[in-house]
């Protein structure tokens, strides 16, 4: 009996990639999966909870004259995507602890600022400390 990737069971959905996602990227829905989430997204699911490749993506590189490496373990075409919890993510600005938090480019977080659309923020920076610019931090996720 040939295996079933299950869309939910008991935890986070599985979606199929249409763009490489990296775990810790916040994701968008789109039309047939997810892709990393754009600035100010109106249509983040999630996190992607590990890495994954479209099925048509090449594995192996293409560099001329350089030796190929070879990966038998290639990635998934699927990515399971958590919608709430604590998580590590990428700030691409400063922020502090309590400030919430929308999407900017390449699934990364930054601050809401003072007035932002209900429907962009996605979570609630959760290090005591605060994080700076392209540092990781946890974040609490919660997208209802």
């Amino acid at each position: 009996m040939p295996g079933v990737t299950p869309r939910f069971a008991r935890g986070p959905q599985t979606c199929t990639v249409l763009a490489q996602v990296v775990g810790g990227q916040l994701v968008d829905g789109a039309a047939g999966g997810v892709q990393p989430s754009g600035a100010g997204s109106f249509v983040c699911i999630g996190i992607a909870l590990e890495d994954a490749i479209p099925a048509a993506t090449s594995q192996a590189p293409t560099v001329p004259g350089a030796p190929v490496a070879v990966n038998l373990a290639p990635y998934p075409a699927q990515v399971a995507v958590a919608s709430e919890g604590i998580y590590p993510v990428t700030y691409a600005a400063a922020a502090t602890f309590g400030q919430r938090l929308i999407t900017a480019a390449n699934g990364q977080v930054t601050p809401a600022g003072a007035a932002p659309d209900a429907r962009t923020v996605v979570g609630i920076c959760m290090e005591p400390a605060g994080v700076g610019a392209g540092a990781v931090g946890a974040m609490s996720l919660s997208i209802s």
